[in-house]
């Protein structure tokens, strides 16, 4: 949510020819990406709570995108986009490990599915 809120100041800053092209794009992907969190939060630990975090990493990496556009066309100074690009790096490193440990998770389920099967072979054999 915080990155949101820092996209939405710097969308406010970025010059009026850019109120309905750049400045709504960096909105609707600041917003998808905790929405897609939640979104894949409230269906559970498991394939869909991965898929929507995964929609939340590429809402992440549009803004990425967005912000080195902003710094080649030189929208802002550098002085306007500390905080949104410090946001920025902040919530990637937690997506990337939220994305990390949802797949260990599904790793560690999937060995074992694997040892209860063979334990259960072993005992009808």
């Amino acid at each position: 949510m915080k990155l949101a809120l820092e996209a939405y100041s710097v969308a406010k800053q970025l010059p009026s020819t850019e109120r309905f092209e750049l400045s709504a794009q960096i909105r609707r992907a600041a917003v998808s990406v905790p929405s897609n969190v939640a979104e894949g939060q409230a269906n559970g630990f498991g394939r869909r709570y991965r898929y929507h975090v995964r929609i939340a990493l590429g809402s992440w990496a549009e803004l990425v995108t967005h912000l080195e556009l902003v710094k080649l066309l030189k929208l802002l100074g550098p002085a306007s986009l500390l905080e949104f690009e410090a946001q920025l790096e902040k919530t990637g490193q937690l997506l990337h490990g939220l994305h990390r440990s949802l797949k260990l998770r599904a790793a560690a389920k999937g060995i074992g599915v694997v040892l209860l099967a063979g334990l259960l072979s072993s005992v009808v054999s």
